[in-house]
């Protein structure tokens, strides 16, 4: 399962992970006595199943079935790989994940990472150094940025010419140069993408560059370019300056989502320190997974002219799917002329908290937005509105949000309205019903692997001697748990689940970890217990078989066991 990362990491990764936290920036949940609850993310239903378990680092749906450790549930909600997993919540801990530990999955982009990192610091030098750098200098003088926070975001220069890279690097990395999306390659030609540019380095998570966005110096087009999509680059997935805010503030309140670098950039100098944008495109749906997985609340910031417009209008139609109950969403439009990096030079950081008042909340630039070239004194045009909220309304997840929208519309229109069915935004499970364990008939081995997965502190007690030695069906597993449990004061189920490579074991792991069992304080009495009486139940079948062996019949071997087991 691991592949190649360490087992170690990861379980020091599960440890410094809090599974309530992590589900709770997805799934609003709420609090039910020792554990908490919420409808399951996986299915639809209107009663909560679905139960997060802080003590066992542990989710699991009673509903669907669904369940796992803080690594699962990313693979499952965020349809995330086993190693993208592991990169999110290695990220989110400010940890890197072991140089030698490369995933079985794919390629080692070892090497990739290693050459943005080094063209990153190369550019950042020929803005001090390099002959032609001074026209850009002055030009991020006159955008009011000081050499402190151009530093903070290494912002560097692309020197003119065409093939400053391959010499720079040698001709021996001009495929990895190739691959990073650094220099084109046409009719066997060979130049650098970044030429004459301001360059803007691009950060994933982890704050390791994969890609370079850059601003071109004086006239000509395109003003601004991107990498092209890399292994390691996705346009529709990267967030500027997302990296820099997670280092100023762990958990965010608020982010702000502006339209370019120098608008992020500009803000940060003036204390905002919250803002990202998107790389050129329109905002994405990964995009805003990206963004609420790190702040439950994101402002939109759009120019007042026709095309901020429309590409508000398009950010709220791909945020709709995402507004579970927690979340907020609202929409600034700024005075005619203005961007972010003008108003807060121009107005300071207090007239740009004064425009960010006035944003409007989602709901509000909705219906503005609907009704704007409508008559609600109309009956035709009350029914147009219907018409024309419901199939946006129905996107909502259902909940409070959902409703209390639906409820404003059947007021405006004065009539009730149907929404139809929300599309879930997860693949569905078959719904199973939630079942109690009847612990009296439960075989003894399955209960005590299940009270080992609960408890494992109950491991650390002393067992009873000769345990180990039992042959029951189900011992190896046993003794593997245990063993675990008992080098690690702090183990919880989540860690003894993800040891277990084997997929089929691990799945029937996980269901133990969740199945209910009566237990007050007594976990490590009752698996000492189990212990004792599948030794005893072993012995009586051991002296039961041995004495259905005629005397004369019996080895040295089965005498000898005879003579043990009655204590001679």
């Amino acid at each position: 399962m691991a592949g190649n990362i360490p087992q170690p990491f990861i379980d020091d990764l599960l440890h410094r992970v809090d599974i309530v936290e992590l589900i709770q920036g997805r799934v609003p949940l709420k609090k039910a006595g020792h554990e908490y609850q919420a409808c399951c993310p996986f299915h639809t239903e209107k009663t909560p199943s679905f139960t997060v378990s802080p003590k066992k680092q542990f989710y699991h749906c009673f509903g669907c079935g669904a369940h796992g450790s803080a690594i699962g549930f990313l693979m499952a909600y965020d349809r995330l790989s086993f190693p993208e997993a592991i990169e999110e919540l290695a990220a989110q801990q400010g940890l890197d994940i072991p140089r030698e530990a490369q995933f079985a999955a794919g390629p080692d982009r070892q090497p990739l990472y290693d050459l943005l990192e080094q063209v990153a610091a190369h550019y950042a030098q020929q803005l001090r150094t390099h002959a032609a750098a001074p026209r850009a200098v002055e030009y991020l003088q006159q955008r009011g940025l000081t050499g402190t926070i151009a530093a903070r975001y290494q912002l560097g220069f692309a020197p003119p010419g065409w093939d400053h890279l391959i010499r720079e690097f040698g001709s021996e990395n001009k495929n990895l140069l190739h691959e990073a999306g650094l220099i084109n390659q046409t009719d066997g030609k060979t130049y650098d993408r970044l030429r004459d540019r301001i360059v803007f380095p691009i950060r994933d998570g982890r704050g390791r560059v994969i890609g370079f966005g850059g601003r071109l110096i004086g006239e000509g087009k395109p003003k601004y370019l991107n990498s092209p999509e890399t292994p390691v680059f996705h346009k529709g997935q990267q967030v500027y300056g997302l990296y820099e805010v997670r280092q100023t503030h762990r958990q965010p309140e608020h982010l702000v989502v502006v339209e370019g670098y120098l608008d992020v950039i500009a803000l940060a100098q003036y204390g905002i320190d919250h803002a990202v944008a998107t790389l050129g495109t329109a905002t994405t749906s990964q995009h805003l997974q990206k963004l609420y997985r790190t702040s439950p609340k994101i402002t939109f910031c759009f120019d007042g002219d026709r095309a901020g417009r429309e590409a508000a209008w398009k950010a709220l139609q791909t945020t709709l799917p995402l507004m579970q109950s927690g979340r907020q969403a609202r929409f600034l439009f700024l005075p005619d002329g203005e961007d972010p990096d003008s108003l807060v030079r121009g107005t300071g950081a207090a007239g740009w908290e004064a425009q960010l008042a006035q944003a409007q909340p989602l709901s509000t630039y909705l219906f503005n937005h609907l009704e704007a070239d409508l008559d609600l004194n109309s009956l035709d045009d009350l029914a147009q509105l219907a018409e024309r909220a419901r199939p946006l309304l129905s996107q909502l997840p259902t909940g409070t949000y959902r409703n209390m929208l639906q409820q404003a519309l059947e007021q405006r229109v004065g009539i009730k309205t149907q929404l139809a069915t929300p599309t879930p935004e997860h693949t569905q499970r078959p719904v199973r019903r939630r079942r109690r364990a009847n612990t009296r008939t439960m075989p003894p081995m399955r209960r005590a692997v299940a009270l080992t997965l609960q408890y494992p502190q109950a491991a650390q007690q002393t067992l009873p001697e000769g345990w180990e030695q039992l042959q029951a069906a189900g011992i190896d597993t046993l003794r593997q748990l245990i063993n675990q449990a008992s080098t690690n004061p702090e183990m919880t189920s989540a860690q003894l689940v993800e040891q277990t490579e084997d997929p089929t074991l691990r799945d029937y792991l996980a269901q133990l970890a969740v199945i209910e069992l009566a237990v007050e304080d007594d976990a490590a009495e009752q698996l000492q217990g189990i212990l004792r009486q599948m030794l005893t139940t072993e012995r009586r079948q051991a002296h039961a078989d041995l004495l259905q062996i005629p005397p004369g019949q019996m080895t040295a071997d089965q005498k000898a066991a005879l003579r043990t087991l009655y204590g001679q």
